[in-house]
């Protein structure tokens, strides 16, 4: 019973994660709206829980080990939004993340110095797009918080 849970349960995952990216590759590229560094940040953990889903899928003898990653990218994911949540909110000052686009590896200082007066960067505390009035970086923090919650719970009826 619980093999036939575990694996539908991580199918959800797998599913729930490429969904959220389609849909923010699809607000970016399709509608248009820019997205910040934050925004590209929270992208990684949905990254990491499709790699460990599949792996979940090959892999039998690891199953727990990847149960636990993958509560570790929600985890993640809620951390992010979070702190993005609170950077729209002002509770947060941003950071340079979400003030420096991508630099080369070997920027000098000068350049690094120009490219901060001269920042074209989105502002991580400027939301452009928004659904049922909330900005995605709420939605994420919601089903972020969700999700690791559920698979806490997965992974304590298992142990």
């Amino acid at each position: 019973m619980f093999k036939f849970l575990n694996n539908n349960l991580i199918a959800v995952f797998l599913s729930f994660s490429i969904l959220i990216l389609l849909y923010a590759y699809f607000i970016e590229y399709v509608l248009g709206y820019e997205a910040c560094n934050l925004c590209l940040i929270g992208r990684v953990p949905y990254f990491l829980i499709i790699i460990f889903s599949l792996i979940f899928f090959f892999f039998k003898k690891i199953k727990k080990i990847i149960l636990i990653l993958i509560f570790i990218s929600f985890i993640s994911s809620f951390l992010i939004s979070f702190y993005h949540f609170g950077v729209e909110q002002g509770f947060f000052n941003e950071s340079l993340v979400c003030q420096i686009k991508a630099l080369k590896q070997d920027a000098s200082a000068s350049e690094l110095l120009k490219e901060l007066e001269n920042n074209k960067t989105k502002s991580c505390k400027n939301v452009n797009f928004k659904i049922f009035g909330l900005s995605l970086a709420t939605i994420n923090l919601f089903i972020s918080l969700i999700l690791s919650i559920i698979t806490f719970k997965t992974f304590l009826k298992n142990e």
